[in-house]
């Protein structure tokens, strides 16, 4: 777990890039080499209002109408994470704050 820089307090709600399955969001319950799983995770499908995952994960997205993030799942597991970022407070609160996408 690393430490919120603004609150000093611990966190593990993270982002997640993976080879295959696309960007996911969520609360890191556990990590073994690749496979990652998720509590109360987001697909985060589509983005605006960040320049990359890392600019996301510090300061959430500035135009959350215009992403896509489907609902929260329980639990997901993902077997090729490349890539773990920790969230700031106000990126959680930002991916929260993204309106359910739906089809």
């Amino acid at each position: 777990m690393k430490a919120d820089i603004k609150t000093t307090k611990p966190i593990n709600y993270v982002i997640v890039r993976t080879y295959s399955a696309g960007v996911h969001a969520g609360e890191l319950l556990k990590r073994e080499g690749k496979e990652v799983t998720l509590k109360n995770a987001r697909r985060l499908w589509y983005w605006e209002g960040a320049a990359s995952l890392s600019q996301l994960a510090m300061e959430g997205v500035s135009k959350p109408d215009k992403c896509k993030f489907p609902c929260e799942v329980t639990e997901i597991t993902l077997t090729e994470a490349i890539e773990i970022i920790p969230c700031t407070q106000k990126a959680i609160d930002s991916i929260a704050g993204v309106p359910i996408w739906k089809a």
